[in-house]
């Protein structure tokens, strides 16, 4: 899970973390989360990609929760990210939240986009300038939330 989720952060362009995990941050970063779920290949237990599901904020909007996605490069456009947002709605009804949200889509991120859309997410706007990319250009944000 650790050497996925680096890789998207190293890539530089859907994530906003910079700061890569090891096996102790890594532990500690998966373990803090709600639920993490992941694409296992079922005849030689390889994971092809993963999900992190948490609240998005606390109290009165403690009901919203936040989700981010990473599938191996090597395993892209096998709809396993439809899969993991897919299970990911089901888990987050199961957890009790009410809503998915997603912060920080990259405008440009436009496979992730039409998945999203196809899945029913609405875009609530768009933040100019919102994300910086690993070469230090400014990209819009795109928000997006779910009814679950």
């Amino acid at each position: 899970m650790v050497r996925i989720w680096n890789e998207v952060v190293e890539e530089g362009i859907a994530f906003p973390q910079e700061e890569l995990l090891d096996g102790i941050s890594g532990k500690e970063f998966f373990d803090s989360q709600t639920y993490c779920g992941v694409a296992e290949d079922t005849e030689n237990g390889d994971i092809l990609g993963l999900y992190i599901l948490h609240p998005n904020n606390v109290g009165r909007c403690g009901h919203i929760c936040n989700a981010s996605y990473a599938v191996r490069s090597d395993k892209r456009g096998l709809h396993i990210g439809e899969m993991l947002v897919s299970d990911c709605l089901g888990k987050g009804r199961e957890k009790g939240f009410e809503i998915l949200q997603f912060n920080a889509v990259v405008a440009s991120n436009i496979h992730a986009r039409h998945l999203y859309e196809r899945l029913g997410f609405v875009q609530l706007g768009t933040i100019p300038r919102g994300f910086r990319m690993k070469d230090g250009h400014f990209e819009d944000i795109c928000p997006y939330y779910h009814i679950l």
